[in-house]
This record gives structure tokens, sequence and C-alpha cells, in this order.
């Protein structure tokens, strides 16, 4: 096995940046971020589970590479990304001599990134940042793109901004440590990617579940690599989601989203709501008969292979609507959501009615 690591380019002019895919190379870091920034003191933010894992040999070689760093943990889950983290974060950030040439170091999973990410965007403006990921759903989506902000309580990052990282620097060997849940969760994000833009990797996913479901390294770093450059090129394109191009790294979100907000953040993983919302969005594409059952049924066996929930959350239709219509896609109070049309494409669909919707969850609780 070639232990080398693959190397993303996201192209964004002067906001261009790096992600270095590797096994192992999480030993890596001070070299990889001080070729990218200059560094004398950073905020190294991280949850509470994934510091007692990594943050202890991270702050050694950074520090031997004489870098300052102040070390914040925050609870692992959805919660930590609220206005009331963000204040303490800030105030401590103030209290321990952060100016504007700190540089903030996300290491986790995807709320640590959104969250961190936010800190960097908003504190004296904006510092330079650099993405750590550690579970499999944020090295495949969440720390490529800019995209970092918080929840508030009824809707899912709703307050947030577009900061791009300094780099990104991605450890499948992290992945190890990964409880089976999160990592089932994360792979339902790498199986949207085939949905939305690539019909040969979703096939290639098809033939590899038992490497999938075994965690072998070759395999991960080829589905890590080729989601983020799927990503890259979907940002490259549409950074700031003006042309409605980014949207298709929603497919699903409109349902997951919902089904988060009223199950509880923390309730289901995201990963989780996404495998979920992404059968939703297939049997809505089938009642506009936009793509044949088939397709639905293709994505149905691939994630129940790859041991992710699909079934509906038992909870009232009803206020799952009125989630959706808080959902950043809706415009002029229509309702939008992005729906296949064959494996490997998809499309910003406008004007759906919620009784279309309404009908979609029904079908896809009945299988």
């Amino acid at each position: 096995m070639n232990n080398d690591p693959l190397q993303v380019r996201v192209n964004l002019s002067e906001r261009s940046y790096d992600i270095e895919i590797g096994t192992g190379n999480l030993t890596n870091l001070a070299k990889f971020v001080s070729s990218r920034a200059t560094i004398s003191h950073a905020l190294l933010i991280s949850d509470e589970n994934v510091s007692a894992l990594y943050a202890g040999g991270i702050v050694d070689c950074l520090q031997a590479a004489g870098i300052r760093i102040t070390q914040y943990n925050v609870k692992p889950g959805e919660t930590s990304k609220s206005i009331e983290v963000v204040t303490n974060l800030w105030n401590q950030a103030l209290a321990d001599g952060a100016d504007r040439k700190t540089v903030v170091i996300a290491l986790g999973g995807g709320v640590v990134g959104d969250l961190a990410g936010f800190i960097a965007a908003t504190f004296t403006r904006g510092l330079d940042f650099f993405q750590v990921p550690t579970s499999l759903l944020a090295q495949v989506d969440s720390s490529v793109g800019g995209k970092v902000g918080i929840n508030l309580p009824n809707a899912k990052n709703m307050v947030g901004a577009f900061w791009q990282p300094q780099g990104v620097l991605i450890d499948t060997g992290v992945l190890d440590t990964l409880s089976d849940r999160e990592y089932r969760a994360g792979l339902a994000e790498v199986v949207k990617y085939g949905v939305i833009l690539d019909h040969e990797f979703f096939v290639y996913l098809e033939e590899h579940i038992d490497k999938i479901n075994q965690r072998d390294a070759e395999t991960l770093r080829y589905i890590v690599a080729r989601c983020c450059q799927l990503k890259a090129d979907v940002v490259e394109n549409d950074e700031r989601e003006t042309t409605g191009l980014r949207a298709v790294l929603n497919y699903g979100h409109t349902f997951c989203h919902a089904f988060e907000s009223v199950c509880g953040y923390g309730v289901l993983l995201h990963g989780e709501a996404v495998s979920i919302g992404m059968l939703c969005a297939s049997r809505l594409a089938e009642l506009l008969d936009r793509i044949p059952a088939e397709s639905t049924k293709r994505q149905y066996d691939l994630l129940s292979a790859l041991n992710i929930p699909v079934q509906i959350p038992d909870v009232e239709i009803q206020p799952l609507l009125d989630a959706m219509q808080r959902d950043k896609k809706v415009e002029h109070g229509k309702l939008r959501f992005v729906l296949p049309t064959k494996i490997g494409h998809v499309e910003l669909v406008g004007d759906v009615s919620p009784e279309l919707a309404s009908q979609a969850i029904k079908d896809t609780a009945e299988g």
C-alpha cells in the first residue's frame, strides 16, 4: 500500500488552500501549519472526547515548533454550537491574549469545525484557521468549503459565515478510534457525493461494501480524497452559493435538518439524519416523476448494506414541515429541495408543496 499523502487543491484565488489526506500524518501538523501561516500563538479548539485522544501529542509538536498554545475543550455534540458557547470562547480568547495574528486550529468533528471556524471568522473580524477533522463526516464534507456557523434553538446553522481555512490536514488513521455509530454516520455523506455528482463513485461504493465496513485504510484514503475533490470542484465554482451550484451539496438536508430540529439536537447524528433525508428527497423526486423507484432502491440498498439508519423517526409530520419552512433554501416562503434526476446528478427544485413533502415522508416511512 502506498502511504504517501494525497493532495487536493481548493482553487479560490487568494483564498486557495491544500487538503492533505494521509494515514498517520497527524504528527506532521506543525510542519503543515507553519508552512502556510506565520504562527506564534494558536487557539486549539476541540471537544472533550477528541482532546483526550489527540490534543496532548498535537500540543507537544506545536510547542516544539515554538508556537504558544491555548487549548479550549467544549462538550461533544450539537449543543456546543450555541451563542452561549461562542460568547464564552470569545471572552476566554480575549483574556488569554489572543490578537489579530492568533491562529485557530479546529481539532475534531463537524461540530468543532463549525464552531472553531465561526470563532475564527468573527474574533477581531477574522483570524486564520486550520481544520484537522477527526470524524469521517468532517473529513469528507464539513471541513472543506469554508462554511462555519452555529445553531439557533429552532434552526440549524442559521448564524454563520463563509470563512475558508488556510489548510486541511486529514489523517484517516484516526477513524480507527471512531465508534461504529459515528463511522456509519459519516458514510452517509460519502454516499451523498455519489448520488449528487459521480455515478462511477456510487458504483465504486456498491462494489467495495466489505472493505468500507472493515475500514480498510487504502479504500478510505481513496474515498476521502474523492469526496474532497468533488466538493472542491463545487466550491471553486460557487463559493458563496450565489449561482445555486453549491446547493447540490445539500441533497437530503432539508429533510435532515428538520428531523434533527424536531427530534432534538443530538438524538440523531447528522449523518444519520442525512441518510434518512436523502431517501425522503428521492421519494419526493419519484412523486414529481423525476426518477424511477429503482434509483431510490439503489440508495436504500447501499445505505442499508453500510448499516446506516434508514428508518423515519417517530415524530409528527407537521412540526417537520414547520421546521422546513425555516430552511435556508426557502425563498419567498416557498420550499425548495435538491432532488435527483438520476444517480450522479441532482437539481434544485423550487415551489414544492408541503403536501408533496409530507407524502414523501410517509412513503419513506412505509418503505
